[in-house]
């Protein structure tokens, strides 16, 4: 079986910035993504997504190692001073690298 290395961007976010962030990581190159819902706790606090204002999201982004280095620049300079959002970044193993 053949594989190609490719980096699993994932980003813990406020549900709110859905709709943006998302028109965003698309112009960044980013080819697709998937979106799931998120609970937990953290330096904010309890985040159980009972209310449309405390819920979280969990997007997670295959792509080049290029394109994961412009979204995470992104994600520092546009959504870290004003929202509560985390990333971290591994190396993933794809069969079919042109789709990512």
């Amino acid at each position: 079986m053949e594989t190609h290395t490719r980096k699993l961007v994932t980003i813990v976010t406020e549900a709110l910035v859905e709709d943006r962030l998302t028109k965003e990581l698309e112009k960044l190159g980013v080819h697709g993504f998937t979106i799931t819902d998120a609970r937990g706790k953290g330096e904010r606090g309890v985040r159980d997504a009972h209310h449309d204002f405390a819920a979280n999201i969990r997007i997670e982004v295959i792509c080049s190692a290029e394109v994961a280095e412009a979204v995470v620049k992104h994600l520092i300079d546009r959504y870290f001073e004003n929202y509560a959002v985390i990333w971290f970044m591994s190396d993933v193993l794809v069969s079919r690298p042109g789709k990512f």
